[in-house]
């Protein structure tokens, strides 16, 4: 497979490197001076290991942002996990373009990208670093008999939720990839799954996670920690594309997790604590505070995790030409991402979620190289919920919120308009209301996904929800998709990106996708 360093090695960390915020604001262990079961000997020792598979989510390496990256061969801010999730998920689409020349990034939003493209290459990359790693630790800490067994299968559980966060998004974006677990040969090259058996594989690894009731509930999850609300959310993500990755529908067991997920003390954050709406609060610097609605996030810090990507690159990417960077609370802009005009129309004026700059800017997209053309994103910002800076200009304290439970709302709506036994109609009126916008009597598939599109841009699932509803390669059209300024379909094989060539080249197992 692709070159990826010894997940040990890199753990092996100078006392001066802190590997992540809150809870996992701990040193690496350095599994060369001992072995591993002499040093896992406790609770914060155990931080110590798993930051590691943490830090594949949030960061470009584990020695800051010009420091030697994870994945060797490929620029360290271009190759972090997050950016490469939104390039996937949010450039291929209406919802977001970059006028920059950096190699092949404008041909996400052609959608005219080859097997041989860095970016997809650096994503695909991220996403087996992530799973090497938690495959690593589970072997290692489970045959552990020095500490409490609770506490040993509690970590286990957090690293296999890490491990399937990795293969949902291998599932969703590649279908057919190499597959390894804990209990396969290392050093031996993966033999490839299909995209159905991989479905049934992290269903029935999610339900066996959840029925071990090993992680914690809502109230329990430690700072930057997975719990069991985000092993539910997979699952319910899982049923949610069902037909997508199966051909066969799974509406009612989405509907079935969903309820549990609801049941479990989660709500919309709706009281705003500072000077900004209660909807804004979810995307600040201080927005770990939002654990009312915030699932599980990929923790930020402008002191401990500084990369070139994750919620930095949201954040200065989106500001540009006569934009303030100081109303983002950053030290320049990188003039890079904007969206397109069929995005922006699906907002009304009131709004709350509409946080865009368009002063200096027009709606067209004429040039998709002129950071002008095109309305800019504000969503996302390194201020705090008082207004304060975060703890610095150059890099952001503002966690990605990966998961949320306004999507767990409307996940449940489009559960019921497809027939599932669940209030969908109450769940989806109570993210308009937080907006400041009118209920609405009946559910239509169009005004859900148009919700969607409100509710989580940028935060990387519009690809996905284009392509369920059967709008992402052709039924819709935006600027610049198919390389015309108009917009054209594309070729229907596009749903999936192709597996790089120099994975299949290092290893004969791996078959291409179909169309490439």
């Amino acid at each position: 497979m692709k070159t990826i360093k010894n997940i040990l090695g890199i753990l092996a960390a100078s006392a001066v490197m802190t590997a992540c915020v809150g809870d996992l604001n701990v040193t690496p262990i350095d599994p060369n001076a001992n072995t591993v079961d002499k040093v896992l000997t406790s609770q914060a020792a155990l931080d110590s290991y798993i930051s590691g598979v943490y830090l594949g989510f949030a960061t470009s390496g584990y020695y800051g942002p010009n420091g030697d990256p994870s994945i060797s061969g490929l620029d360290g801010g271009a190759s972090q996990y997050i950016r490469g999730l939104y390039h996937h998920q949010e450039l291929t689409t209406d919802e977001s373009v970059c006028g920059w020349n950096d190699q092949t990034i404008k041909n996400f939003h052609y959608m005219n990208w080859t097997t041989d493209d860095t970016f997809i290459y650096a994503f695909y990359s991220r996403i087996f670093m992530v799973v090497g790693a938690a495959n690593e630790f589970i072997r290692e800490v489970a045959k552990l008999d020095n500490m409490d067994a609770a506490t040993v299968s509690r970590y286990v559980d957090e690293a296999r939720v890490l491990r399937a966060i990795a293969y949902y998004h291998a599932l969703d974006c590649f279908g057919n990839v190499p597959f390894a677990t804990d209990e396969d040969v290392v050093g031996v090259p993966p033999s490839q799954i299909s995209r159905a058996a991989l479905f049934e594989w992290l269903e029935t690894e999610l339900k066996s996670i959840i029925s071990g009731n090993n992680l914690p509930g809502r109230t329990g999850v430690a700072a930057g920690h997975v719990g069991m609300g985000a092993a539910k959310f997979l699952l319910a993500k899982l049923y949610l594309n069902a037909e997508v990755y199966t051909g066969t529908a799974r509406w009612n067991e989405c509907a079935d997790v969903l309820k549990s997920l609801m049941g479990d003390g989660y709500s919309l954050h709706t009281t705003s604590s500072g000077v900004y709406p209660a909807y804004q609060e979810l995307f600040l610097a201080d927005n770990d505070k939002c654990t009312d609605e915030i699932i599980f996030a990929i923790q930020q810090d402008g002191l401990y995790t500084q990369s070139y990507g994750c919620t930095n690159y949201l954040i200065f990417a989106s500001t540009g030409g006569q934009m303030d960077p100081d109303v983002m609370g950053i030290s320049s802009g990188w003039g890079g991402l904007r969206m397109t005009p069929e995005f922006y129309n699906k907002f009304s004026d009131d709004d709350a979620r509409k946080l865009f700059y368009t002063e200096t800017q027009q709606a067209d997209i004429d040039d998709i190289g002129e950071f002008s053309n095109g309305y800019a994103f504000m969503k996302f910002r390194n201020r705090t919920s008082d207004g304060s800076y975060g703890k610095e200009a150059g890099f952001v304290d503002t966690d990605f919120p990966l998961m949320r439970y306004a999507d767990v709302l409307l996940m449940a709506a489009e559960c019921q308009a497809h027939g599932a036994s669940i209030d969908g109609l109450t769940a989806f009126n109570q993210v308009r209301q937080r907006a400041g916008l009118s209920p609405v009597s009946t559910l239509s598939l169009d005004e859900i996904l148009d919700e969607r599109a409100r509710e989580l841009y940028q935060e990387c699932w519009r690809r996905s929800d284009l392509i369920r509803f059967g709008k992402f390669t052709s039924g819709y059209t935006w600027q610049w998709k198919g390389e015309v300024k108009d917009g054209k379909d594309v070729e229907s094989f596009r749903t999936l990106f192709p597996i790089p060539d120099s994975d299949r080249l290092a290893n004969s197992n791996l078959e291409q996708n179909a169309g490439y």
